[in-house]
């Protein structure tokens, strides 16, 4: 019998407990993993590019990488600021293909960035969908083609709101 995984989620900043404990019930339950939840603390000052008022992505990864070892299996890091890399305007998260680490954002995933009504059962369900997805990377998963499949790849918010929160059979496959 094959060992469960083993995920560790670490919430940088304010998330409500529920949240996260919905978050992590979703993991367990797409990729039959032990999901555990713990706080994490950081000055994210050193990580803010004033000239893109934007927090680097990369960096930020690479800290979560140094500073949280991954003998529990994966880590992903939980944040609430907008994420950057050099070559991109923005992004939803990232994640070492075939390592260990990722991180995520809410930042633009919440309604009111884009000037609407507040919605968090759409914010808790396109975060999920992002941590999945970044999971995956971690388990070298590649961006998927099939529409409905949780690895496609997202650029905007409606691209999440379009797919499934689960692998096709084909990504299920190779996890």
């Amino acid at each position: 019998m094959m060992a469960r995984k083993k995920i560790t989620l670490v919430s940088f900043g304010y998330f409500d407990r529920k949240f996260v404990e919905d978050v992590a019930r979703a993991i367990e339950k797409e990729i039959n993993a032990e999901v555990t939840t713990k706080e994490g603390h950081l000055d994210l000052s050193k990580y803010y590019d004033v000239k893109r008022r934007q927090y680097n992505g990369d960096d930020l990864l690479k800290f979560v990488d140094n500073s949280y070892p991954s003998n529990r299996g994966k880590t992903m890091g939980l944040f609430g600021v907008d994420l950057f890399i050099p070559i991109l305007t923005h992004i939803f998260g990232q994640a070492y293909l075939n390592g260990n680490t990722g991180v995520v954002s809410h930042f633009r995933l919440n309604n009111e960035y884009y000037g609407l009504k507040a919605d968090r059962k759409l914010l808790l369900e396109r975060f999920i969908k992002e941590v999945i997805h970044e999971l995956g990377h971690t388990y070298g998963l590649t961006h998927c083609h099939v529409p409905t499949c949780v690895m496609r790849s997202s650029t905007y918010v409606e691209d999440l709101d379009e797919k499934s929160a689960s692998f096709c059979d084909h990504c299920r496959e190779k996890i």
